[in-house]
């Protein structure tokens, strides 16, 4: 009988962000079934903001499960759009990837957390928090088109510039989708303030974003 080498790789870090992210995705599906399918068709219609778009949802386990997977998925691909588009030598990968992770976390918490100071200036507390869970659960679905895109970037096409500019243009347009349905849903109280509220975007949404975007170029 002939002896058989058996070889055991250690993993891949990228690999394990990615079965880490999918498990989030796997256990929101199985413990909360009718929120996940809601959830899925969002860009198709806004029964799930509907539902569940009252106060204390943010702190949902479903929403928290989602939310941990937007946050590997977003950190993860901000690493590969810095290796592949910026070109920017990487030493130390994994720790990099950590420091993405703790730069969009605490871009999230910044972002709310001015958010929640503007509601307390101007006592529409309970309008933000709804403002803050339906853009948040527009994130959250996005991330499921920058997951699906890590996979191809890291398994089918590797490094791929055009997959990467593919992903933003679906991201920015998933996004445009829940900003204009925002309007629609809220017009009553933001057409009589809309200059207030183009500059609640820009300065809570855009500016926050062109700010990240400057970090992971220098």
């Amino acid at each position: 009988m002939n002896s058989i080498d058996k070889v055991v790789l250690s993993p891949n870090w990228i690999t394990v962000a990615l079965f880490l992210s999918m498990l989030f995705l796997t256990l929101s599906k199985y413990l909360f079934q009718s929120r996940f399918f809601s959830f899925i068709i969002l860009p198709f219609t806004n029964k799930y903001i509907a539902l569940h778009n009252k106060k204390g949802q943010r702190f949902h386990g479903f929403h928290i499960l989602l939310t941990l997977f937007q946050l590997i998925n977003f950190s993860l691909f901000l690493f590969l759009c810095q290796k592949n588009i910026l070109g920017v030598p990487l030493k130390n990968t994994v720790w990099t990837f950590f420091t993405f992770m703790g730069g969009v976390l605490l871009f999230q918490w910044v972002k709310i957390g001015l958010q929640r100071f503007q509601s307390f200036v101007f006592n529409t507390q309970d309008l933000i928090s709804e403002l803050i869970f339906y853009r948040t659960s527009y994130l959250n679905y996005s991330s499921l088109i920058v997951f699906i895109g890590n996979m191809i970037l890291v398994y089918v096409l590797k490094d791929s510039v055009a997959t990467l500019y593919g992903i933003l243009i679906l991201f920015f347009s998933i996004n445009s989708i829940g900003i204009i349905r925002l309007l629609k849903d809220y017009q009553n109280v933001v057409l009589p303030y809309f200059f207030y509220f183009i500059l609640y975007l820009c300065t809570l949404d855009i500016a926050p974003l062109v700010i990240l975007v400057s970090y992971v170029k220098d």
